[in-house]
């Protein structure tokens, strides 16, 4: 019973601030899970694509509700490449797992690129204004394919990745890159998930879990839809750097557990 209260306030909290900064919670959730060692990596990484999977649709439901503009030609571009790339980093993972026999390896590796990824994130958020602004679908699709490659296998869900991959391949503002982060994260996940169904299946999991996490996944993604309405484009962004310096300290720690 504890255990299930620490995940419901754990997912909650996480796709809320995941939603409104356009992250997606998996980023915060992740490694959360592996703090707490409740479960083996490869749960951890299941329980993690169901709440920001979950949280992706209520979440662009709501945002739809605020009359974001969505094209959405652009949309699927990016989704299409997110859905390739959820399978070729799931399969990624698998292959990781299995080389590995001990799963502190895997989770060694996965937090040395994430905190790479996450420092070179920061660095642009803070000193850096200069985009690209591709306009290609082609481009579009490209970077879809890499921000789902990464998100599955680091077991993330996209998050600030895919944020600041959106601002500088694309120039657009903080607000609409959560959007269409949003949107890649539902598709990369949907992959992730397919995989596993057709793979292993989930009764290899403890599908009680689920119960906690889907109803905090929806309360979380809605929550941070209706609060990214109010909020200014200066205060998404200062959240979204806040959450990446935290999820640096945790990566860190983590790492260290595992040396």
């Amino acid at each position: 019973m504890r255990m299930l209260l620490i995940y419901f306030v754990t997912i909650l909290l996480s796709n809320t601030v995941g939603a409104l900064s356009g992250m997606g919670g998996g980023v915060i959730i992740k490694p959360i899970l592996d703090f707490l060692g409740f479960h083996s990596l490869s749960s951890i990484a299941f329980y993690s694509s169901v709440a920001v999977f979950v949280m992706s649709i209520s979440s662009t439901y709501k945002q739809y509700q605020n009359g974001i503009y969505i094209d959405w030609r652009k949309a699927i571009s990016i989704s299409f490449g997110s859905l390739i790339g959820g399978l070729l980093g799931d399969w990624l993972l698998n292959q990781a797992l299995l080389i590995f026999s001990n799963q502190g390896k895997v989770q060694f590796i996965q937090y040395v690129i994430m905190l790479v990824t996450l420092v070179i994130v920061l660095l642009y958020n803070q000193l850096s204004t200069w985009t690209f602004q591709f306009k290609g679908l082609s481009t579009f699709f490209l970077i879809g394919l890499i921000l789902g490659i990464l998100s599955t296998f680091l077991g993330i869900g996209g998050g600030p990745i895919n944020v600041a991959c959106l601002i500088l391949f694309f120039g657009m503002d903080v607000k609409t890159a959560t959007v269409y982060s949003i949107i890649t994260i539902f598709f990369s996940q949907l992959a992730k998930l397919g995989s596993i169904s057709i793979s292993t299946g989930f009764g290899i999991f403890d599908l009680t879990v689920l119960w906690v996490i889907i109803p905090a996944a929806i309360l979380g993604g809605y929550i941070g839809g209706f609060f990214s309405k109010k909020m200014s484009d200066q205060s998404v962004s200062h959240l979204y750097s806040f959450i990446v310096i935290f999820v640096i300290l945790l990566n860190v720690y983590n790492l260290w557990t595992v040396l």
